[in-house]
């Protein structure tokens, strides 16, 4: 069973929170949060909003920033920290709570859907040509974080360090993008 599997750590606050969240179900933002949440789903959303982005964007940086955040966020959250900290999520603590969604099988620390959602948002809005794209996809980043707590597969914790790695992975990839860029731009500049 997936309950003995994984390593049990949490604040007593974050249960807390996760039973607040409970308290707010109805049938109407039940389904509102199982559609935004699925949006991350194996980062599919933001894998497509990357191809959108490579076919209607002009700048292609941040289309290949967002890719490599997307990149950065698949190795770094699900290949090594996930299974490394093997953190049991809350839904196989206590399973007397309802789910909303499909059981995951995957541990729980930290949260994909919050690291990737947030890489390529953040790639997003570091270009100014696409600001306001980049602000409506933080909300939504934000929308799909907040609903891994309201669906109980995840501690406040693990979204609030994908949170903040998919932040880093996407200044660390904007970085890379433009200083790779600006080397091709100087090559180009000495050969002409």
């Amino acid at each position: 069973m997936i309950a003995t599997m994984g390593n049990v750590f949490y604040f007593d606050w974050e249960f807390d929170l996760l039973y607040w969240f409970q308290g707010l179900h109805n049938p109407v933002l039940d389904k509102i949060v199982v559609a935004i949440t699925s949006l991350g789903n194996a980062g599919i959303f933001w894998i497509l909003l990357t191809i959108a982005m490579l076919i209607f964007c002009k700048d292609k940086k941040v289309v290949w920033t967002s890719a490599l955040a997307l990149l950065f966020s698949l190795l770094v959250i699900n290949v090594f920290l996930k299974n490394t900290v093997m953190r049991a999520r809350p839904c196989w603590i206590d399973d007397s709570v309802t789910l909303l969604v499909k059981n995951p099988k995957d541990y729980s620390f930290p949260s994909g859907h919050s690291s990737a959602s947030f890489a390529s948002a953040v790639s997003i809005v570091q270009y100014a040509r696409y600001r306001k794209q980049g602000i409506a996809a933080v909300v939504l980043a934000a929308l799909i974080a907040i609903s891994r707590m309201y669906v109980f597969v995840h501690f406040p914790t693990d979204v609030l360090t994908g949170t903040i790695l998919g932040i880093i992975e996407a200044i660390l990839a904007g970085i890379t993008v433009r200083f790779i860029y600006r080397k091709m731009e100087e090559k180009k500049t000495k050969i002409a």
